[in-house]
C-alpha cells in the first residue's frame, strides 16, 4: 500500500491543474453610539481600485500555518487591528467573484471594542468603521456586500442566544451598555431582567466594588473573567 501511494505520488503533478484562488477575509463589527459598524479598506489596486472591501488577502504559505493566522495577519497588516477573538462563518466560492479567475474565500467574523484604525499599505487607500445600514449604498468591491450580509445576519443570532456583544464593550460596563448593544446588533428591544439572568448564569463576569452614576442612579461595573470562554445558551434572549 505504501508503494502504491509513493508511486501515485510520484506521478502527480500540481501544476497540470488549474488551482482556485484562495483567499481569507474579515468582516468586524463594533457598536459606537448605538450604530452598528463594520470594519471596511478602500482598495488602491486593481481590481477594483477606489472601491471597498473587507480587510483580508492570499494565504501566505511561508510564513502562516493556518487561515487563522493570514486572518490576523491580514488585520494587522491592513487596519493595525489585533481582535481578541475570530470566528469562522462560512465558504464563499465562485467563478464570478473576482475577475482575475474561480476563487474561494474563507470568511472569518467578530465582535469587538470600536479602536483607532490605520494601514501603511501603499495597496490601501483608506481604512474606516463604516455604518453597516449604508454598506448597500456604496461601491463595494468582489461580492463582499453578501459576505458582510451574511455575518450580520450570523451576529444578530448569535447576540441571541450567547454573550458574544460584551465583546465591543470597555474593560469595565454596565448592564445598560450591555443592554444597549444587544438592542443595536438585533433591532430589537429585549428584556432586562432575562439580561440579569443571562449575565449570572454565564458566570463570565466579575462584579466590581465601583459604581458609576447611570441615569440619575448608581449602575454596577462589571468585567469579564480573565481566560472564560463565550458563554452560550439553549434558548434565545427574551425580547
Amino acid at each position: 500500500m505504501h508503494w502504491l501511494y509513493s508511486e501515485m505520488n510520484d506521478s502527480y503533478d500540481i501544476s497540470q491543474y488549474s488551482n482556485p484562488l484562495f483567499t481569507v477575509d474579515s468582516v468586524l463589527f463594533t457598536v459606537k453610539d448605538q450604530v452598528l459598524k463594520v470594519l471596511m479598506v478602500k482598495r488602491a489596486n486593481d481590481p477594483f481600485s477606489g472601491l471597498w472591501g473587507l480587510p483580508g488577502g492570499f494565504v501566505d504559505i511561508d510564513t502562516d500555518d493556518t487561515t487563522d493566522m493570514t486572518a490576523l495577519r491580514k488585520l494587522k497588516e491592513k487596519t493595525d487591528v489585533a481582535p481578541r477573538y475570530l470566528e469562522q462563518l462560512q465558504v464563499f466560492s465562485g467563478q464570478d467573484r473576482d475577475p482575475r479567475g474561480f476563487s474561494v474565500t474563507l470568511v472569518y467574523y467578530a465582535l469587538i471594542a470600536e479602536q483607532d484604525v490605520a494601514s501603511h499599505l501603499t495597496t490601501i487607500e483608506d481604512v474606516q468603521w463604516i455604518d453597516v445600514n449604508t454598506v448597500q449604498s456604496i461601491p463595494v468591491a468582489f461580492d463582499h456586500q453578501q459576505l458582510i450580509k451574511h455575518a450580520h445576519q450570523r451576529l444578530q443570532q448569535k447576540a441571541l442566544y450567547s454573550m458574544a456583544p460584551v465583546y465591543c464593550l470597555p474593560q469595565l460596563f454596565t448592564i445598560g451598555q450591555l443592554k444597549s448593544v444587544i438592542e443595536t446588533i438585533i433591532g430589537k428591544s429585549i428584556q432586562r431582567k432575562s439580561l440579569i439572568r443571562r449575565i449570572e448564569a454565564s458566570e463570565m463576569f466579575e462584579m466590581q466594588d465601583e459604581k458609576v452614576k447611570s441615569g440619575g442612579r448608581k449602575a454596577q461595573l462589571y468585567k469579564i473573567k480573565p481566560g472564560v470562554d463565550i458563554a452560550h445558551f439553549e434558548r434565545n434572549l427574551s425580547l
